[in-house]
């Protein structure tokens, strides 16, 4: 259990400075938690932004040119920003070494580097939108536009490429932590789900990010030497810009919600009072996911002149790799069946995920289908399925462990009303907003369009109406969980739910050597009744004092 780390912050920094060339996995998880906020409420108010623009037809607060840089850059923001690194680069970098027993990551210095790259890569992206003009092209950069436009695409794509870095830097330490730093005792199998989550994201992050990292090199190689790679007016060819896109993208998607599924793996088990039920079939099914995941990048191109034999193959692909993810939607309910169940704010929010989930998954399934497919490509039915399989996904994960887990981080608690009205909120407006998008691409609007026909006016002004009720939700959460750090701490923060991971068996916040002496590690399945006596599964909790 030794590592690179060796000793804390070097002597005669403190304040800010001590932070800033910290090399303690705890507090990079905070600096990432910090800075990930940042950029998420930015992106929400992208976001909102663009909903108010599209909720009424013709101009109403931005241009077209400004609609389109919005546009691109509240994709960048959420995708790169905060849906990719928010639940590994947060609560993977804080409880993973936890979780394993170790004291922290192998590579500790390299994880403070890799904080300091995404701080680079999205400084970058916020100063191309003042040079030039921030890039118009959607956050896929698709060729040709994006070699054509003279708006600042390279500058942009420079940033993604930095982001790319730090994404595979993480994955490199993760599964070499996991592998050489975990307790003496503790098995494959008696790893938490959460660490296996991260484990099977690690490896995508590893071998995936490279081929979207040189793509991004070529299209800057494109815009400045004029080689021919990617525009068809040179000799190039679009389509394996596409290639190439997806086969990085599409197992990116498993890079932002394996981790998402590893939270409700942990957050079930312990509010129902049960051990999890399958988690060798759990297990199985987050490697499967990340393998499966990386061979059906082609089904987001059917519309782009592909042979029948190719449509039939990606399309099997794309039906086989819904099965593990059902396998862990059909475990998580089985464990709540006949549970000691009380509904505590991250279960709430652990059960929207699973539904919202299973929407996005099963119109997935529909997108799948190379027939229906080819009626709703581009439209904005794409855009519900994207948004409930990643923000009613990973967003709703992110929410769930953050209401889990900040107790231990911090040692507050915070309020509970307020948290479980947040979560309806954010639910009822998710709803609101997306489902009359699957309406609008059944009917046929395009996605990205500035301006729509008349025909189409009413699911937009609904889906507006839905954008307000929960950007309110998310800000209504943001201040109950910031303002809780004002709180007095909590001795009941040490365990408030009755968890049984190593996390629960040390003070909140955790000290900086996280053990005092070799953690005593439980196997699987795990013993809910040597913790009865705290948490859901005993007394209720007083959502004031977090007693």
């Amino acid at each position: 259990m030794t590592s690179f780390y060796q000793t804390p912050e070097p002597a005669g920094f403190t304040g800010i400075r001590s932070w800033l060339i910290t090399f303690d996995h705890k507090r990079i998880a905070l600096l990432y938690l910090f800075s990930i906020l940042f950029w998420f409420l930015l992106a929400v108010t992208l976001g909102g932004l663009i909903r108010l623009e599209l909720m009424f037809p013709g101009k109403t607060v931005l241009g077209a040119q400004m609609y389109n840089s919005v546009f691109t850059l509240h994709g960048v923001i959420m995708i790169f920003l905060f849906i990719i690194p928010a639940l590994p680069a947060i609560f993977g970098n804080f409880f993973l070494p936890i979780h394993i027993g170790a004291e922290d990551v192998y590579f500790p210095r390299l994880n403070l580097l890799s904080w300091y790259l995404y701080m680079a890569g999205g400084i970058v992206a916020i100063v191309s939108l003042f040079s030039d003009g921030f890039p118009d092209t959607g956050w896929t950069f698709y060729v040709p536009f994006s070699i054509s436009t003279n708006t600042n695409v390279s500058t942009a794509v420079f940033a993604a490429f930095i982001l790319g870095f730090s994404s595979m830097l993480t994955g490199l330490n993760f599964i070499t932590t996991i592998h050489k730093m975990r307790a003496k005792t503790m098995g494959w199998l008696q790893l938490p789900l959460f660490t296996w989550s991260l484990y099977a994201t690690a490896w995508v992050q590893l071998l995936a990010t490279p081929v979207i990292t040189i793509t991004l090199v070529l299209v800057v190689v494109e815009r400045l030497f004029n080689v021919g790679l990617f525009d068809p007016a040179r000799g190039g060819d679009p389509i394996l810009y596409q290639h190439l896109f997806w086969i990085y993208s599409h197992p990116a998607v498993y890079i932002m919600i394996l981790p998402g599924m590893g939270v409700i793996s942990e957050i079930i088990p312990v509010s129902a009072r049960k051990s999890i039920f399958g988690y060798k079939a759990i297990v199985a099914s987050s490697l499967a996911i990340a393998i499966a995941g990386s061979l059906v990048w082609a089904h987001h191109m059917y519309t782009s002149g592909m042979s029948d034999t190719a449509v039939f193959v990606f399309s099997l692909l794309t039906f086989v790799v819904a099965i593990p993810s059902a396998i862990k939607v059909f475990s998580w309910v089985a464990t709540l069946y006949k549970g000691a169940i009380e509904m505590t704010p991250p279960l709430l929010f652990s059960l929207c995920f699973i539904y919202l989930f299973s929407v996005g998954g099963l119109t997935g399934l529909v997108l799948g289908a190379a027939g229906a497919n080819i009626h709703v490509h581009d439209t904005h039915f794409v855009v519900a399925h994207f948004h409930f399989t990643m923000f009613g996904g990973t967003g709703f994960a992110f929410f769930a462990a953050l209401h889990y887990w900040w107790p231990k981080m911090f040692g507050k608690m915070y309020d509970f009303k307020k948290a479980y009205i947040a979560a309806i909120l954010v639910t009822v407006g998710f709803m609101l907003h997306y489902v009359p998008m699957f309406v609008l691409g059944l009917q046929g609007m395009p996605r990205r369009y500035y301006d729509y026909l008349p025909q189409y006016a009413a699911g937009n002004f609904f889906a507006g109406f839905g954008a307000l009720f929960m950007i309110a939700g998310i800000g209504l959460m943001m201040v109950n969980l910031l303002t809780s750090l004002a709180r007095e701490r909590t001795a009941a923060a040490d365990d408030p739910w009755g968890g049984v991971t190593l996390e629960w068996t040390i003070p909140s916040p955790p000290p900086l050597h996280n053990f005092a002496k070799d953690p005593e590690v439980m196997d699987y399945p795990y013993d809910f009744t040597k913790v009865a006596a705290v948490g859901p599964g005993a007394a209720p909790m007083d959502p004031e004092t977090g007693k």
